[in-house]
């Protein structure tokens, strides 16, 4: 009876350690990690596709939306990205390769800085760092603050909108919060593109 007994008390035990087990591993810490990642990182639990007015995909907020053509000049309508090594192709990802005492990429920073600085009518001094180089992926989508900022007089003029209207889109997207803390505030690209142009259609 004693062996019986001591057999009951070891199967209770694992069947309410089971029951824990279970309780804890498969539905408290599932949903723990899912509720992070909402908080944390919602482009990659739920996609990154941006929508337009009418409710169609039009971009991804996680991959620049580059308007460029096949010379890789941007449009000066837009807000330009970063320069890419791959063309701001989505179907590939790739660096420069150059490193930082190679004397090509010296050489394209200072054509790239030349002509932004042209481009956006400032002296060279006043083009950011990000502005003439590429990120890792060539498909970041961000840009610094100061980059969008120097934009927004072309932008303005190209769609016939006030500058104060456009910076204020500017602000509206520059980052905040845990994305800031963790980086430095950026401004997306692609979303603003978009709202550059919900703000040109609705001022016809």
């Amino acid at each position: 009876m004693n062996t019986i007994s001591g057999y009951l008390r070891q199967a209770g035990t694992a069947i309410r350690f089971l029951v824990l087990a279970t309780l804890v591993l498969g539905l408290l810490y599932p949903l723990a990690v899912f509720g992070v990642g909402q908080l944390a990182a919602p482009f990659q639990a739920n996609g990154s596709i941006v929508k337009d007015p009418a409710g169609q995909a039009a971009a991804s907020a996680l991959i620049v939306q580059a308007a460029a053509d096949e010379s890789g000049t941007q449009d000066p309508q837009w807000f330009h990205a970063r320069p890419s090594a791959v063309g701001w192709d989505p179907a590939s990802s790739s660096a420069s390769n150059l490193g930082p005492n190679d004397p090509k990429l010296l050489e394209a920073v200072t054509a790239n800085r030349a002509a932004i600085a042209a481009a956006e009518g400032v002296s060279p001094e006043q083009v950011p760092a990000d502005a003439v180089t590429a990120s890792g992926s060539g498909l970041d989508p961000h840009i610094s603050v100061d980059y969008a900022t120097i934009q927004v007089p072309r932008v303005a003029q190209a769609h016939g909108l006030e500058t104060k209207d456009v910076q204020e889109l500017v602000d509206e997207q520059t980052s905040s919060g845990l994305e800031a803390f963790l980086s430095q505030p950026s401004v997306n690209v692609s979303k603003l593109n978009l709202d550059i142009a919900l703000l040109a259609a609705n001022r016809d």
